[in-house]
């Protein structure tokens, strides 16, 4: 859990940029429409299009951008048809990686995401090879100086997560999925802003890695994630703060 956690406040940092916050907007414009073309433009009967619409919402997508997402994904405007992708592989110091995303060429994607593996000391694994290491949970992450341990364990309980744990500067909680909505409302209904707020994949159980390989592990996946085609990069690894820090920088 530190790693993810630690990883989702990297990521939070560097999102501030111009360039982010665009790779952002491309890569949430694709799930909005991904997500209305399998279940529909209704976010209250498909719940993988309401997650997608309050990421958008999260990072100040206008309201016009995400209608014409859900519109070219329902084909009332035209649009490029994306396919889900998912690449299972394994990262420096034999970190699992569950890699997913949405692409128009699967062929392309696949070469580079291969390509990227490559550079980094990693490669590509059997279809399903890593994915049973990873469970899919809600995931919070709070301030410690936003609210008590106490109170937030309570509510966070009463709200229906799984669990709530401290790490470092912030609380995590955890949750099944299809109570993570109920979750972050009761937060939100104390006027508690979480760090990070998603439901993505957590891993089982979790690897040491250190020095050379914590750096081209971390590199790996920020050149990753900053493909536009791929989604979200999971990782079962596990980085002190020091090598975290210094691989940050």
């Amino acid at each position: 859990m530190s790693g993810h956690s630690k990883w989702a406040s990297i990521k939070h940092k560097k999102s501030a940029t111009d360039a982010k916050r665009g790779a952002a907007f491309t890569k949430v414009t694709r799930e909005i429409t991904a997500a209305a073309k399998d279940g529909g433009g209704n976010p209250e009967t498909n719940i993988r299009l309401r997650a997608a619409m309050a990421r958008a919402k999260d990072i100040n997508m206008p309201n016009s951008n995400i209608e014409n997402a859900v519109k070219k994904g329902t084909g009332e405007l035209p649009g490029i048809t994306y396919e889900n992708v998912v690449f299972d592989a394994y990262g420096p110091g034999g970190v699992a990686l569950l890699i997913e995303g949405l692409t128009d060429n699967r062929n392309r994607t696949t070469a580079e995401v291969r390509n990227l593996l490559n550079k980094k000391n990693g490669n590509l694994a059997g279809a399903g090879s890593t994915a049973w290491m990873f469970t899919a949970k809600g995931f919070l992450s709070i301030k410690k100086d936003k609210i008590g341990e106490d109170e937030l364990m309570e509510l966070a309980l009463e709200a229906g997560a799984d669990d709530v744990q401290a790490e470092n500067d912030y609380f995590e909680v955890t949750c099944d999925p299809s109570a993570f909505e109920a979750v972050k409302a009761a937060i939100l209904a104390k006027n508690i802003t979480a760090e990070t707020a998603e439901i993505t994949k957590i891993p089982n159980s979790t690897i040491k890695v250190t020095g050379n390989d914590a750096k081209q592990l971390l590199a790996l996946m920020e050149s990753m994630e900053e493909h536009e085609d791929i989604q979200a990069v999971h990782a079962n690894f596990d980085i002190s703060d020091e090598d975290m820090e210094k691989a940050a920088e």
